[in-house]
């Protein structure tokens, strides 16, 4: 964010500037322009009154703020006299409230923030146009130097240019209404209320006072079912008062133009077009549960005036204020997201422990996390991680869990790799050091690479395999390392045949590409390529074949449980065979073994089985799952819910919930820790474990997911390739020592962080200049 706006820029020649909107992101640009250069001529078009306003109350962060006092001290001081403060929030549910501290607010009065600017604006002599619907941004562009387009979600600008913005427009399946209460609230509170028509919530926080901002949301069949559709505003306020009566204490609630609304996400691929710009809701939104829409509104406008004083020019000032907001507002809009979908899948969290339920909210948009919620609150922290069954002085990470007959030291997993190093699937010394030194490093439970069952199973000619002894017994090398070597680790194997996705290249040497020469003839459901004109065409399994597969599989469980792995996991995810079979972009067969889901599951099922039967009944089998194609007619996070269902009820110990990779034209959602919501889901909505898996990269991440009952283990892939000892390291910064982390004993000098150079030595006396 642009701090101190007093730059050492000669700035732009935008002399005349014309801003659409008269919300608090125009006027704070409009301000702050007129500001660094009095002579300029700036106008604002707001087609409202000066004293209507939509909603109630405005919270901005610290860091907003910070940004404000440096660049304008004026309008700070004049915020600070209005803001009411407070660090708590209160959760609500079933009966019992459960406090959180340490959090920071500050929030006034959404009119008396406009009336602020307004005084600001028209004290620095920009016009202020009231009740004056702006001229189309085509119109405006001509006559001025630079139109600030910023007219909020429904913007007019956008629509008008969407070929150049290239917005997208994603409406959600949640109903919500702003309201407000004639007291002050003395906490931000959540209040969950489970109705005989499905589970409503409370959002609410003091912005005055005398008065709170309320926010009821529901999802949209249970607003139906309550027939809230058909209630004109006033009965809506009404009835919502009645629904949250302890919140409120039996007081009423007031609408301002109130009614209900889908939260819409705005994204575009530009923000400017020739010498027009988007600011605020214009450009991008992010839900309200987060609190970020005035304050990113607020950022734009210190953002844009600042490159364009800094920059010589206007197209590259746009460029600058582009570049510098872009990832800031795309990490906003990620955990926006995930706190939007938290509330929409509120009901399956309503049963959680109170405690735990109260965690995993505050944690929510992964902004807040288990280590700087225990510096903010270190009592009710403690009290979370009590409840979860963390002895004293253990981080979650780090309490054992016991999957059958198998105790893991704790909670860790090291993700299946691919290494592609072996030659006919043999797993040589590389193989052994990779796993043996992730074993040695502290892990829980250390898995191999996908295992193929077969030579035409592989993927590349480097795929380990176990469709001979010889495997067998080089694998057994493996594992009797890490059971000697590494004393509790846990060591498994995941087993899987390649399908369509077979017979291609190594991964650094063209991934998914086929073979130049030597290439071995594929199989899957259906007889569609991986990559249309460029992958080979696999032959449609028929009943032998699948009766000829299944057996492979059997084989080589029987040769992983005599090679003395602790767990079996049957690979049913990123395309390959099992995978094929599930999705409905690959499996397109009219048998018994296509159409519907039970369809398309039922082959996948046979195998585990087959496996499960001959697999030692005291060591456990999980499946890795796609929970998601990310591609328009795929699998869905409803579908694997189904799905996982499904194993579970087949046996399955846990689901291994991974996502994508089964298309070539997905689309994933990419961001820190962006699969771990469908693990969540899964785990919330099926009595079966889960092992999330996806970006997460710290062990505050493992500990937040953990403590929120998002997950029951987590597996880590490119921080093991990072750092081989990360659970070890994990904790020694967690200060931890006891029995989930044991060093092993040639590496107890190493279990403290090595000394570095002195930075700290005396302060010179005197200084003379």
């Amino acid at each position: 964010m642009a701090g101190a706006i007093a730059v050492a820029g000669s700035g732009t020649s935008v002399r005349r500037i014309a801003v659409i909107g008269g919300g608090p992101g125009g006027l704070y640009a409009a301000s702050l322009l007129k500001r660094l250069d009095p002579s300029r001529e700036i106008t604002v078009f707001e087609r409202n009154a000066p004293d209507d306003t939509f909603g109630f109350g405005v919270v901005l962060s610290d860091e907003t703020l910070g940004g404000i006092e440096h660049a304008d001290p004026e309008v700070y001081r004049a915020l600070g006299r209005e803001f009411v403060r407070w660090d708590t929030i209160d959760i609500a549910h079933r009966g019992r409230t459960h406090t959180s501290g340490g959090h920071g607010f500050a929030a006034l009065g959404r009119r008396r923030l406009l009336e602020i600017l307004h005084e600001r604006c028209a004290g620095l002599g920009v016009d202020l146009r009231f009740r004056a619907p702006a001229p189309p941004a085509a119109e405006l562009a001509a006559h001025h130097d630079l139109v600030i387009a910023a007219d909020g979600v429904h913007s007019a600008t956008r629509a008008a240019h969407a070929d150049a913005f290239g917005p997208s427009v994603t409406e959600h399946r949640n109903r919500y209404i702003w309201l407000a209460a004639d007291f002050a609230l003395d906490a931000f509170r959540f209040e969950i209320a489970e109705t005989p028509y499905g589970v409503m919530q409370l959002h609410g926080y003091p912005y005055a006072p005398d008065a709170s901002t309320v926010i009821v949301e529901m999802r949209e069949e249970v607003w139906r079912a309550a027939g809230l559709d058909t209630c004109d505003p006033a009965e809506s306020t009404t009835r919502c008062a009645k629904f949250f009566t302890e919140a409120l204490d039996g007081r009423p609630l007031r609408g301002n133009r109130s009614s209900w609304l889908a939260f819409r996400t705005v994204t575009n691929s530009r923000w400017s077009h020739g010498n027009t710009v988007l600011i605020g809701d214009a450009a991008h939104t992010a839900h309200f549960s987060i609190g970020s829409g005035t304050k990113l509104a607020v950022e734009d406008a210190l953002a844009l005036a600042a490159c364009i004083e800094e920059q010589p020019d206007l197209p590259s000032a746009l460029t600058a204020y582009e570049a510098e907001r872009r990832p800031v507002v795309a990490s906003t809009q990620r955990a926006a997201a995930a706190s939007l979908r938290w509330f929409e899948e509120l009901a399956h969290y309503v049963d959680q422990p109170p405690r735990r339920f109260a965690f995993n909210l505050l944690t929510r948009s992964r902004r807040v996390t288990h280590d700087n919620l225990r510096l903010r609150d270190a009592s009710f922290t403690a009290a979370v991680e009590e409840e979860f069954g963390c002895p004293p002085g253990t981080p979650p990470m780090f309490t054992p869990y016991r999957l059958r007959g198998l105790e893991l030291r704790n909670r860790v997993v090291v993700s299946p790799m691919d290494i592609y190093s072996a030659t006919d699937g043999l797993p040589g010394d590389f193989h052994l050091v990779h796993l043996g030194a992730r074993a040695l490093g502290g892990a829980g439970l250390t898995m191999t690479e996908m295992v193929c069952v077969s030579p035409e199973g592989r993927i590349t000619p480097g795929c380990t395999g176990l469709w001979n002894d010889e495997q067998a017994l080089a694998w057994r090398r493996i594992t009797d390392f890490v059971h000697t070597s590494a004393p509790g680790a846990a060591i498994g194997v995941q087993l899987g045949h390649s399908g369509r996705k077979g017979s291609t290249k190594l991964m650094w040497e063209g991934i998914d590409q086929p073979l130049d020469s030597g290439n071995w003839p594929l199989t899957a459901a259906s007889p569609l390529p991986y990559a249309p004109g460029v992958s080979q065409v696999p032959a449609e399994l028929d009943r032998a074949g699948l009766d000829v597969v299944r057996e492979q599989f059997v084989t080589a469980a029987r040769r992983a449980a005599s090679s003395d792995f602790d767990l079996l996991e049957l690979h049913c995810a990123h395309g390959y065979l099992l995978s094929g079979f599930l999705s409905p972009l690959t499996n397109h067969r009219t048998d018994a073994y296509g159409g519907s889901l039970a369809g398309r599951l039922r082959f996948p099922l046979e195998v585990f089985d087959a496996v499960r039967e001959v697999w030692p009944g005291e060591r456990p089998m999980t499946v890795r799952i796609s929970a998601t194609d990310w591609a328009e007619g795929g699998t869905d996070a409803e579908d694997a819910v189904t799905i996982a269902r499904a194993f579970a009820e087949h046996g399955a110990d846990a689901i291994d919930v991974s996502t994508g990779q089964v298309v070539p034209e997905e689309r994933p959602e990419f961001g820190r820790s962006y699969q771990t919501p469908y693990a969540d889901r899964i785990r919330n909505t099926v009595d079966v474990p889960v092992i999330a898996v996806g970006a997460i990269s710290s062990w505050d991440d493992v500990n937040s997911l953990l403590l929120a009952g998002r997950a029951d283990l987590c597996a880590l892939a490119r921080p093991h390739l990072y750092d081989p000892h990360w659970t070890l390291h994990a904790a020694a910064e967690q200060g931890y020592t006891g029995p989930g982390a044991p060093w092993p004993l040639p590496y107890g000098a190493g279990s403290r962080t090595p000394p570095t150079g002195r930075t700290d030595g005396p302060k010179p006396r005197l200084t003379l200049g």
